[in-house]
């Protein structure tokens, strides 16, 4: 089993990288944009297109623990 954490919003303070750059890069609402670290579920195709646009893998927009069982 794992954990996993959105981090986009750290992401994007590191890159100095605002909301409303990164919709206007994808595409994707910044409504959508700013849910992302408080949502447990997203769009496969946002989070790729998110991961493209930063140069980004996927798995680098979470942080990603193993939790023993």
């Amino acid at each position: 089993m794992y954990t996993v954490t959105p981090k986009l919003n750290k992401i994007l303070k590191e890159r100095d990288i605002t909301q409303t750059q990164l919709s206007q890069m994808t595409g994707i609402p910044q409504g959508t944009i700013s849910r992302f670290d408080r949502s447990r579920q997203h769009m496969m195709s946002n989070i790729v297109t998110i991961a493209k646009a930063l140069d980004l893998a996927v798995e680098d927009l979470f942080d990603i623990e193993e939790q023993e069982e």
